[in-house]
């Protein structure tokens, strides 16, 4: 499990105390797996998950937010397919709390998170013997990774002659040691070429979220063009941000749109196929243009990992993605951060091209989604709420996609405007009130959104808002000067 902002001991206390929860009302749980040193990323989690066939995992994580006993603390519970839990089983989460009789305690539960190895102990007659296995969650992972890449193309790129240099930085989150273990010392970059790998409770007062704003550090060692590649993740390893030479920025939508366009350049895709892609419904729609090309099925879905794990654990989806700076596929059930790098840094061992040459030359076949989004947090909540609602009915009213609106120099006629609603085509569960989308004629969209992810109290509306341009002499432009929407 992740250890942010909490001492080893408190996490495996806390965590403990979960286990004896579910042992009470499943019956079944007589074996604990936990990180050495009590740490474990979001990615090893669901690997580690699907590998032993777990019931699930319990994940303690302050996510992309800041950390420490002042900070953030989120629990969450990773189902058995290793992916996020689905509203329904929280629902029986939260039941099945409220009519909690008893639960069973091991007064004598003593364990040195360093030291790897099994430990036996007697639940109160509960299991014969209740099990914690210390394991070693870089290795489990990277053997994982050794079945997915061309180790040896990565390794000839970050140590021929042609070197890259790369700067990673792991924000003083978990990823540390997934870094200097796979990427220095696997694949052979310098030990120098990876920061801030000291897991920290409070991640050195850092905010670890992998944006530009607060990955402030990478962004100008990107800057002085030394390096050519960089990356930073969360502080649980589930998001990432991917940086070029000279500092050029690659957004999340665009990275998922490049990265679809190039999974033949992955072993496991060139191998196995790809059976379709999928984005969370306010992501940019440049993958869906890359789904078109590629004659592949595209699936739109609301916020929320979980939403992908159906799709792929029937078969419909290899390849998935968010404007949250998440991307992953269907070598397990959640967003994964390093595994992402990893993607990027195949393409360009087999591409022999730069961030930039990579990014441009996609624009150039595709056009460009200019993207923003803008966050609105600490919004009273009945304000929120009212704000919607009115909303809702301006935009859901018949005459208003007769409306035209003229910004600069550019007329935007309005398509359709609704509340989404998504139909899960796996179980026919139906999602409704998502998020309120005006899509006009030239595929420019406005979204707005309440969201439950971000930090502090109150609620977070977000808006979100595209334009697409496929004309090669306007891709130069500064998103926010280009998408005057």
């Amino acid at each position: 499990m992740t250890g942010e902002g909490l001492e080893a001991k408190s996490l495996f206390r806390i965590l403990s105390i979960n286990v004896h929860f579910y042992t009470c009302h499943l019956k079944s749980i007589g074996r604990l797996v936990i990180g050495h040193n009590g740490i474990l990323s979001t990615p090893a989690v669901s690997c580690i998950i699907r590998k032993i066939k777990a019931i699930g995992g319990i994940i303690l994580t302050a996510s992309h937010n800041p950390g420490g006993p002042g900070g953030d603390f989120g629990i969450k519970f990773n189902v058995a397919n290793g992916g996020p839990s689905p509203d329904t089983v929280m629902e029986r989460i939260h039941q099945v709390s409220r009519t909690l009789e008893e639960y069973a305690i091991c007064p004598d539960l003593h364990i040195d998170l360093s030291r790897l190895g099994r430990h036996d102990f007697d639940l109160e007659n509960k299991f014969k013997p209740f099990r914690v296995e210390i394991v070693d969650s870089v290795e489990i992972y990277l053997n994982m990774l050794r079945g997915i890449f061309d180790f040896g193309a990565i390794k000839s790129l970050l140590t021929g002659p042609k070197q890259l240099k790369i700067r990673i930085d792991a924000m003083n989150g978990v990823m540390g040691p997934y870094v200097r273990r796979i990427l220095c010392d696997e694949l052979g970059a310098p030990a120098n070429s990876a920061v801030n790998c000291v897991p920290l409770e409070d991640f050195g007062g850092q905010h670890p979220n992998p944006n530009p704003a607060f990955a402030a550090s990478l962004v100008d060692s990107m800057k002085g063009g030394e390096f050519g590649f960089g990356a930073a993740f969360d502080a649980d390893g589930d998001r990432y941000m991917i940086m070029g030479e000279n500092g050029f920025f690659v957004s999340p939508s665009d990275s998922l749109a490049v990265m679809a366009a190039n999974l033949s350049c992955i072993p496991y895709f060139s191998q196995r196929g790809i059976r379709g892609f999928a984005r969370s419904m306010p992501t940019s729609t440049a993958i869906d243009r890359v789904a078109k090309a590629m004659k592949v099925a595209l699936y739109e879905t609301p916020t929320g990992w979980r939403f992908f794990g159906n799709l792929m654990d029937s078969g419909r989806c290899s390849f998935c993605g968010e404007e949250s700076f998440g991307t992953g596929s269907d070598h397990i059930r959640d967003k994964d951060g390093l595994w992402s790098v990893l993607v990027w840094l195949s393409i360009m061992a087999v591409r022999k091209q730069g961030v930039e040459e990579i990014v441009r030359d996609h624009w150039a076949k595709m056009g460009r989604n200019y993207f923003c989004r803008f966050d609105y947090e600490g919004v009273d909540g009945k304000a929120a709420y009212y704000l919607m609602r009115d909303l809702e009915a301006v935009i859901t009213d018949k005459a208003f996609t007769t409306q035209k609106f003229s910004v600069g120099n550019n007329i935007y006629s309005v398509e359709k405007a609704d509340n989404f609603e998504y139909i899960d085509p796996v179980d026919g569960s139906v999602s409704r009130k998502q998020g309120l989308r005006i899509m006009f004629t030239d595929s420019s969209r406005i979204i707005f959104r309440l969201s439950g992810s971000g930090a502090g109290t109150g609620a977070t509306v977000r808006i979100y808002a595209e334009s697409y341009e496929r004309d090669p002499e306007r891709h130069n432009r500064e998103t926010q000067v280009n998408n005057s929407l």
